[in-house]
């Protein structure tokens, strides 16, 4: 058992296991530089950063400018999210205007009105499943998700009662149109790459 798996244990068994705990311990460890870290229903997951990753990222990003100040974008950026131990760092969250970190000088996901990831083939099964439900449980207006491995992006609207009551499927190459949510634009995917 490692000294992080140690020291977690402890805290579990005397009830005092926080997210800040948990990324107290993990700054203290040697992450490895390129690697980003998210801790998912209190498992911990640090997961290399792509270049194809990357480029959807970026891309996404760059589009986003075009209705949102820098300010109001973020991406690998700690918010915690309802649920068991969901401290997220998104691949790309957009803020609502007036957004005001908590009292830690934390984003609060109650700002949050867009949310972006791109799938990673060993932490697929977290996009798809647990931060969904996190995201929709939080009424995140928009998440997206682009999957490199099938050349296709799922667009998730309208959360009610802890789930996404739309879902629209767009391939790599067609457009994402999000001109009838808060976010008002179109999403070109023409140039994500695919791995």
């Amino acid at each position: 058992m490692t000294v992080l798996e140690d020291r977690i244990a402890m805290a579990e068994d005397s009830g005092e296991l926080t997210l800040d705990a948990m990324f107290e311990w993990l700054e203290k460890m040697p992450v490895p530089e390129g690697y980003k870290v998210e801790i998912v229903g209190g498992n911990i997951f640090m997961s290399p950063q792509r270049r194809t990753h990357w480029q959807v990222i970026f891309d996404i990003l760059a589009q986003l400018c075009a209705r949102y100040p820098r300010q109001r974008l973020m991406s690998d950026v700690r918010i915690d999210f309802p649920g068991h131990l969901n401290g997220f760092a998104a691949d790309v969250a957009a803020l609502a205007e007036g957004f005001e970190p908590d009292e830690k000088g934390r984003l609060r996901y109650q700002d949050v009105e867009f949310i972006a990831e791109v799938i990673s083939k060993d932490t697929a099964r977290n996009d798809y499943e647990p931060k969904m439900a996190a995201y929709a449980l939080a009424e995140v207006p928009v998440y997206l998700i682009a999957d490199p491995y099938q050349g296709r992006c799922h667009l998730y609207t309208r959360p009610k009662n802890g789930e996404y009551t739309t879902e629209t499927k767009v391939d790599f190459g067609d457009d994402v149109d999000l001109t009838d949510t808060v976010v008002g634009l179109v999403l070109k995917t023409d140039e994500f790459p695919r791995d």
